[in-house]
């Protein structure tokens, strides 16, 4: 599986649903710390940043999928992203393919971010894994 595959996957499960940065963030960080070995990774290089886990390179995997015409990008205060139909596709088929362990994963995973508020997020984050808060400015 190549980082591109993973980041369509991932985003399958929310249907179009949009996904705000702390959301990307912390879905491919759950994946990586979670089910890596499972997909060939970990693809991503995360460090404790402000709000937890984070990595440029995200950004720029979604930026560049992006490009293709698989990943739409909304911007507003911060910009939110979600696959395009040819993203939900190629996205649905990859996680099909997946181990069925891992696919599971990330379905739970995607929900997971998806359902909680920003708040929550970033806090369940800390509570699971206390090293990423390391430089945090978030206080909740």
């Amino acid at each position: 599986m190549t980082r591109d595959e993973l980041v369509l996957a991932a985003l399958a499960p929310a249907s179009g649903e949009l996904h705000t940065p702390v959301q990307v963030q912390k879905l491919f960080f759950l994946i990586d710390q979670n089910v890596a070995h499972l997909i060939g990774g970990p693809f991503f290089d995360f460090e404790p940043y402000h709000y937890g886990p984070f990595d440029k390179s995200v950004y720029d995997e979604l930026s560049h999928l992006a490009m293709r015409g698989l990943v739409d990008v909304t911007r507003s205060r911060w910009n939110s992203y979600r696959l395009t139909v040819q993203g939900q596709e190629r996205g649905a088929a990859i996680l099909e393919s997946l181990d069925p362990k891992a696919a599971n994963y990330i379905r739970t995973a995607s929900k997971f971010v998806r359902d909680l508020s920003f708040t929550q997020l970033v806090a369940a984050i800390y509570r699971a894994y206390p090293a990423m808060r390391e430089r945090s400015v978030f206080q909740g």
